[in-house]
């Protein structure tokens, strides 16, 4: 007699006709990438065709994919099955497509040849890279190279997957703003507009990035002189002083103010290229985020590390910078003694900052604070002994050797490779949660000085777990949501999908005044019902 009865559960996942010949359009599509990249010693002609054609088919076939998903389903989120599958529950498909998104990387980083690069006669491209030579002619009037090939399937991966996003989220129109505003700022910001200023010189004097919203520490080489120089260079002006003073600005004055008013959520998840591609492309993986307390505590450890490594970096390089005195930014290099006692002040206000937080703050951040003052101490006197021996090195370390470290570890791997390569591994926000400074920056002011909150009504939550299943940040908002807390996090961007997969409408994104933003007293049963800790008003 058979007894396992399964008494509830969904249909089983079968593909519909329309999202099968989406399937095999994109295969298409994918064909012509994987051909051209095989083949990457060879020329394979005519490249003007295979290039729109696998264009369209990726188009074709994931705006059919995405019809056959929801033509016959209603409005309201679906992740049916997402368990199950194995492309998003680390099966087969996710290790496969893990790997080759790896492959691709490492070539991209560090073998741009095996991808054609510069293999043709007379130093022109062939494989891949000549595939996109007739798109980069159009923009920038010249070869395309291993960045203008990444740039392009990056931005066809946000446009084309962020309209089966929109489809997906249609009704609700935060999603629907959100989306559309990150794939404007993809397309226009750090695609178009890069390319075509490229094209009319704007950094013929040497290269420095023209993505307005891609700003320091994110890029960590804003502030090194391979990029000032460039900017300052006369060639470049007056679109390359411009681009300094808006960085400068942007890192400044910009984003401490817009995250006061707005949370970290207007650059993670409305501006930034990388929650951009996190928030389309791997919105399909963001349940596989790990939610366990381990994984928040080596979050704050890792993100705010980095943080400091690249602002440690970034002094090392500028102060070797500004001691060889020949650089085309000419400030006025101070006398050793004026040197010395600037140095010298720097390290006193570092350390009575630090000691003023230790004594106002209580509990185990204190620890921290005593760690960070003396880890600030010990690098400040570093350098001011080295300052008066002359020595050139601010840290007796070379800065270029910093800094090519950041590039490799951080730059390449941590953000490329398990940033994106991993997201059918690991989530789609592994990079942001764990690596990003301007994350890290950006989240220290969101959770000790913003208007931004995630407010609860726990008398409403049924603890169903859709809320910290799909949080792509690992945070458990169903713990904050039983007790009708506000969810006041360092980590979360606000992209808001927490309040969209909540069947009882208990997440509420706000901008509202400071006081009572944090409410470590959490309630019953709701908002007007009993204390569990009525010692605490």
């Amino acid at each position: 007699m058979e007894t396992n009865y399964s008494m509830t559960g969904d249909a089983g996942q079968y593909l519909n006709y329309w999202q099968k010949v989406g399937l095999a359009i994109t295969g298409i599509g994918l064909f012509i990438i994987v051909l051209f990249w095989g083949n990457w010693n060879a020329q394979i002609e005519p490249a003007w065709f295979f290039l729109p054609f696998m264009i369209t088919a990726l188009a074709v076939g994931t705006g059919l994919y995405t019809w056959g998903s929801y033509k016959n389903a209603p409005a309201g989120i679906k992740n049916n099955g997402v368990y199950f599958n194995p492309l998003t529950n680390r099966g087969s498909l996710a290790w496969v497509s893990g790997v080759l998104l790896t492959l691709f990387y490492v070539s991209l980083y560090w073998y741009p040849s095996h991808l054609g690069l510069g293999l043709g006669a007379n130093g022109s491209n062939l494989g891949l890279v000549a595939l996109f030579d007739g798109l980069s002619h159009l923009f920038r009037n010249k070869d395309a190279d291993q960045w203008f090939v990444y740039g392009t399937f990056y931005t066809l991966a946000i446009l084309f997957l962020g309209a089966k996003f929109l489809v997906k989220y249609r009704h609700n129109r935060y999603q629907i703003i959100r989306t559309l505003v990150v794939m404007f700022s993809q397309l226009v910001f750090a695609y178009f507009l890069p390319f075509i200023l490229e094209a009319l010189g704007a950094n013929d004097g040497g290269y420095y990035n023209l993505n307005p919203v891609n700003y320091y520490p994110l890029n960590y080489s804003f502030i090194t002189p391979d990029r000032i120089d460039p900017m300052v260079a006369e060639v470049n002006q007056p679109i390359g002083m411009a681009y300094l003073v808006w960085g400068i600005i942007g890192f400044l004055i910009l984003t401490p103010v817009v995250t006061y008013y707005l949370g970290k959520r207007w650059y993670c998840s409305w501006f930034c290229g990388c929650g951009g591609l996190a928030e389309t492309a791997g919105d399909s993986f963001r349940h596989l985020s790990d939610k366990s307390v381990a994984a928040w505590k080596i979050e704050r450890w890792v993100i705010h590390s980095v943080m400091v490594f690249v602002f440690i970096m970034t002094l090392a390089v500028m102060y070797t910078y500004f001691l060889n005195q020949e650089f085309a930014l000419q400030f006025v290099v101070p006398s050793r003694g004026v040197g010395m006692l600037i140095l010298f002040g720097w390290i006193v206000l570092g350390l009575g900052a630090f000691l003023g937080l230790y004594f106002k703050n209580k509990g185990k951040s204190r620890k921290y604070l005593l760690v960070g003052a003396a880890v600030f101490t010990f690098l400040g006197i570093l350098m001011l002994v080295n300052y008066s021996l002359g020595k050139h090195e601010a840290f007796g370390i070379a800065s270029y050797k910093i800094k090519e470290w950041y590039g490799f570890f951080i730059g390449a791997i941590f953000s490329g490779i398990i940033g994106v390569g991993f997201y059918p591994l690991l989530g789609n926000r592994v990079w942001c949660r764990f690596g990003c400074p301007m994350a890290g920056y950006m989240g220290i002011i969101q959770r000790f000085k913003s208007r931004f909150r995630i407010t609860t009504n726990g008398g409403q939550c049924i603890s169903c777990g859709n809320c910290s299943t799909y949080c792509e940040q690992g945070i458990d908002v169903r713990w904050y949501a039983q007790r009708g807390q506000n969810i006041v996090r360092a980590s979360c961007v606000g992209c808001g999908i927490c309040s969209a997969v909540c069947p009882r409408g208990v997440l509420k994104l706000e901008n509202g005044p400071e006081e009572g933003r944090v409410n470590d007293n959490p309630i019953l049963l709701g908002n007007d019902m009993p204390r569990m800790n009525p010692n605490v008003k």
